[in-house]
């Protein structure tokens, strides 16, 4: 780096450049900044997301993997609601991205968002087959978790009327197949509302 020139210096959104490397993919930008001891890899923007967390949620494979594998660099950092890397990734369905972060073993499958939503509950009610699959599989998910409705991911994914991922949860058996939300709805009343007869089925 240049005489003078601080490479942790931040905008209004509190991103350093690295910040802004990580979040639009640009790989060998990121390599650069991590080769220099003084950039700090694991800054906090304004919404308390790191390059990694902004990474994550875009899918950059490559920038997740190089940042996983630094010095200094939490992979399981929350940001200021709550989200993990991991969550950004599953919401959105970077199965890779996904892969990434649960190999870094570096993660905790129970922390949940200010919502009380983990990983496996927010993959699951949006839609997202493959990674719902992927997280079950790892056998480190608890299949049942409430959050701050006391609903679990079954009442969310009837709901949003994923079929397949619907089959995925009844199919495990410590799932409760009837919970009983905050408003005293089941998935069976919610599936009803929704008019969702394939899943009433």
């Amino acid at each position: 780096m240049a005489v003078g020139v601080d490479p942790n210096s931040t905008d209004k959104q509190e991103y350093t450049p690295i910040s802004w490397a990580a979040e639009y993919g640009h790989e060998a930008l990121v390599k650069l900044f991590l080769a220099k001891k003084v950039v700090n890899p694991d800054h906090n923007d304004v919404n308390g997301r790191t390059p990694l967390s902004n990474s994550a949620k875009n899918g950059h494979e490559g920038v997740v993997r190089l940042l996983i594998a630094s010095k200094g660099v939490d992979s399981d950092s929350a940001d200021n609601l709550g989200w993990i890397p991991l969550a950004l990734a599953a919401q959105l369905r970077h199965k890779g991205v996904v892969k990434l972060l649960l190999a870094s073993g570096r993660v905790n499958p129970d922390s949940k968002n200010y919502l009380g939503r983990n990983p496996l509950s927010l993959a699951a009610e949006n839609g997202h087959e493959e990674v719902v699959r992927l997280l079950l599989a790892t056998g480190q998910f608890d299949p049942d978790p409430r959050d701050s409705d006391r609903r679990t991911p079954l009442s969310r994914v009837v709901h949003n009327g994923f079929e397949a991922v619907v089959k995925l949860f009844l199919a495990q058996e410590q799932v409760n197949k009837s919970p009983v939300d905050n408003y005293g709805i089941t998935p069976l009343l919610l599936a009803t509302q929704t008019r969702h007869e394939a899943i009433l089925k």
